[in-house]
């Protein structure tokens, strides 16, 4: 029997690589769709990778693919090459601060390519009468300045380019989905993190800057606004309920969350306090990393996507902190080993 197939869009990112993991754990042959670059930006699938001469291609696997959700033709060629079963758009531009900068690009892969992947679902499925279930990365940041605890009653009110283009998807997907019979499910997730989150994003950066600090290879941590509350879970649980809404008898939109809002302040007084040391002896305060619009409050009721599937979060917040410290001191002793050796440091995310 043929195994399933899934085409990740977005796959090199953190999300991406978990989800990738945990299909292929589940015996699919996965397709990941990654954008052309002069440097190899495949890190976090290494351990997945094989090459394509070794495989079987109807057998369960790794299967890689040049594309972009700025290409619309190419991503019906893909449709059409890949014929998938489930599909999953986490491609984005997804740093929020940066969509301040970027406002333009953010809404032409965000909102605008949703709309030409949900065109293209739609034109391959009315072609071939095969149904390809579509999984929509939405965003906690949609809810922006709305009143916590956020559900999927609760009224989008964004706060940035970053959330205002995903809100756009989130209602093209919507609207796909009540006009041509598509199976699109929308994944509202909040805050979700791991030692494979990119660097530049608060969590990581923190993390990171723990196990510099203690290899003696950093000295100061510059940090924006500690006060915005966040509802962190972890990727590997995350990917869970996304597979969890395809598998679901009925498309709908969940929220997913852990139901628990922590400061960025108690994030750092956590980290810090693994390995003994104040944050307030090495944290300071830089402007720049201030957002034109901040949003101070985003906590999750993931109750309708655990009466629906049965899905919950298995990594509390207090091991999710040390997951990423304890990750981040291994990856600075081998900076640092490198560093003595002579060797360039190694940098992931």
């Amino acid at each position: 029997m043929a195994p399933s197939r899934a085409l990740i869009i977005g796959i090199t990112g953190q999300d991406g690589s978990y989800l990738a993991e945990f299909l292929l754990a589940r015996g699919y042959q996965v397709h990941g769709v990654i954008r052309r670059a002069s440097s190899f930006n495949t890190a976090r699938l290494d351990h997945l990778y094989r090459d394509h001469h070794d495989l079987d291609p109807t057998a369960p696997g790794l299967i890689l693919h040049h594309g972009d959700l700025t290409d619309g033709s190419g991503l019906r060629r893909l449709l059409n090459t890949v014929k998938p079963h489930e599909i999953y758009n986490l491609g984005a531009q997804s740093h929020v601060r940066v969509s301040f900068d970027q406002a333009e690009y953010t809404a032409d892969v965000v909102a605008q390519g949703t709309l030409r992947l949900l065109e293209a679902v739609r034109d391959y499925q009315q072609a071939t009468g095969d149904q390809a279930r579509l999984y929509q990365a939405g965003s906690s940041e949609m809810f922006g300045a709305a009143p916590a605890p956020q559900s999927e009653a609760t009224a989008f009110y964004p706060r940035s380019p970053y959330a205002v283009a995903k809100v756009a998807a989130h209602w093209y997907a919507v609207n796909y989905r009540e006009s041509y019979d598509l199976f699109v499910a929308n994944g509202i997730l909040f805050n979700h993190e791991s030692p494979s989150r990119g660097e530049t994003f608060v969590t990581r950066k923190i993390s990171r800057a723990v196990g510099r600090i203690v290899h003696g290879l950093q000295d100061k941590l510059y940090l924006g606004n500690l006060e915005a509350v966040r509802d962190w879970g972890f990727a590997g649980d995350y990917v869970e309920a996304m597979w969890r809404m395809l598998r679901h008898g009925r498309a709908d939109d969940f929220v997913i969350a852990t139901g628990s809002g922590h400061s960025v302040r108690q994030f750092l007084e956590l980290a810090f306090g693994r390995v003994g040391r104040d944050y307030r002896d090495f944290v300071a305060f830089d402007p720049r990393f201030l957002r034109p619009a901040e949003v101070n409050r985003l906590e999750g009721d993931a109750r309708r996507a655990a009466d629906a599937f049965g899905w919950r979060p298995k990594v509390s917040f207090a091991e999710l902190v040390a997951m990423m410290v304890d990750s981040d001191l291994d990856l600075a002793a081998r900076e640092l080993s490198l560093r003595d050796n002579g060797h360039a440091a190694v940098h992931v995310g």
